[in-house]
């Protein structure tokens, strides 16, 4: 065990760590609603900028990776999660070997830099399975969608944050949603669908009366 916590908190498996941390923490947030999964990036209240050109270059190294299909925070959660685990392996196992600190040093970027190369391809084929999960549905449903009732599964909805559920013959549809500030919404609350953005891909509710 001790062996264990120390490939996990050492060099180099401590990068990953520290990734690892930050992606649970994420998914604690999304369980409890602050911040919005089921999409194409991460939806906080406050988002930093990025220009269109890091945008692309982003897009173009998933689908270059086959890392697409599924939400962006899905892949980059498993992609480090393999990391992690590959790189804490090569800690435990074979950089003890190493006969030298200078050795181990050199060792261990190599470890760092292998582990996230080993890990590309295995979140890949790992995502396979879970595109089917995240299929997305066409403008003509999404229009069709327009006065139907919703409930909202959010802590709050904003101009640019929200997710609600609406009932449907079989599983629920989960729907992006926004909402005009200021509003009522909290989690449970009974909405009505009234627009589609198509930009934004997200849908405008109001109170249900």
């Amino acid at each position: 065990m001790g062996n264990f916590y120390g490939a996990a908190f050492g060099f180099p498996t401590a990068i990953y760590t520290a990734l690892l941390g930050m992606v649970l923490f994420y998914w604690v947030l999304a369980v409890v609603g602050v911040v919005d999964f089921d999409s194409s990036g991460i939806d906080l209240e406050l988002q930093a900028d990025a220009s269109v050109d890091d945008l692309g270059t982003l897009a173009g190294f998933i689908v270059a990776f086959g890392l697409g299909g599924v939400p962006f925070s899905v892949a980059i959660s498993l992609l480090v999660l393999i990391s992690w685990t590959v790189c804490c392996l090569i800690g435990m196992w074979l950089l003890p070997l190493a006969p030298t600190l200078v050795l181990q040093i050199v060792a261990g970027t190599a470890a760092l830099l292998g582990s996230f190369a080993i890990a590309l391809p295995a979140t890949a084929v790992s995502l396979r399975p879970l595109r089917r999960m995240f299929v997305t549905h066409g403008a003509a449903t999404n229009a069709s969608l327009v006065g139907q009732r919703c409930s909202v599964l959010t802590s709050h909805v904003t101009g640019t944050f929200g997710q609600a559920e609406v009932p449907r013959r079989g599983a629920p549809l989960n729907i992006d949603v926004r909402a005009v500030e200021p509003n009522v919404f909290v989690r449970g609350t009974a909405a009505r669908i009234v627009d589609y953005d198509p930009a934004s891909q997200r849908y405008l509710i109001e109170p249900e009366v």
